[in-house]
């Protein structure tokens, strides 16, 4: 009997992905108040944690219920790549890192690829279903939000391997809901992606104090030059 799994994440998650949402980074993000060094740290942290997931998700291509849901169309690396060239240069690879929270994602993801690799369908769902559901409204707010020409810094968001996205979204909870799982495993599976959003919430919280300060900093400065500008107009009319 198949068990349908992707009622269960939908359903068993609804609380953690409302939390995710109402993160300062994120809210900032959806009204459009997206500062572009904030931005690009967040990039940079995608990518150590998609190079992770990529990596373990192809050495895990023949496991028995991750090879149901592996589909390399997904991969978002070298997507992630094109946007760190853009926004670092060409020697992008020497200035980026990932921070601590990515850190302990990573980590995360190795360890359960090692252990108990049915674990990665949860981590699968949570990022790329979130991307694909969500990432063309993203692409518009971040290019609004940084004044960004098509096809500059928002390469994460073209899935270009995938025509119908609707459709294969769909496909792929129909995947989900035929792995050869029992009850058990489903709700473990369900507790890891509630914890893969906890970990991409920490991965916010730690870029809210950086934004806080740009924009901070950018609002000084409009209020510095219109200080200035009012001192200019009182000095003349002396």
């Amino acid at each position: 009997m198949s068990i349908n799994l992707a009622t269960k994440l939908r359903e068993g998650t609804k609380k953690s992905h409302s939390m995710a949402e109402n993160v300062g980074f994120v809210k900032c993000f959806l009204k459009g108040v997206v500062e572009k060094t904030s931005y690009r740290k967040l990039v940079a942290n995608l990518y150590f944690v998609y190079s992770a997931m990529e990596e373990e998700m192809e050495r895990q291509n023949q496991h028995p219920v991750v090879s149901k849901i592996y589909f390399s169309q997904l991969n978002r690396k070298q997507s992630l790549e094109q946007d760190l060239f853009y926004y670092y240069g060409a020697n992008w690879r020497e200035q980026v890192a990932p921070s601590a929270s990515a850190k302990a994602y990573i980590k995360r993801i190795h360890e359960i690829s090692a252990t108990e690799p049915e674990l990665l369908v949860a981590h699968s769902y949570t990022r790329y279903l979130g991307d694909l559901s969500g990432g063309q409204i993203l692409k518009g707010i971040a290019q609004r939000g940084m004044n960004l020409t098509e096809g500059e810094g928002t390469a994460f968001y073209e899935f270009a391997d995938i025509p119908d996205e609707k459709e294969f979204k769909t496909n792929y909870r129909g995947a989900m809901n035929e792995l050869p799982i029992n009850e058990a495993t489903a709700e473990r599976i369900v507790d890891e992606a509630n914890a893969a959003f906890g970990m991409n919430m920490k991965m916010f919280m730690e870029l809210e104090g950086n934004l806080i300060k740009a924009v901070g900093q950018m609002l000084f400065n409009t209020l510095t030059r219109k200080r200035g500008a009012g001192s200019t107009e009182l000095a003349t009319a002396d």
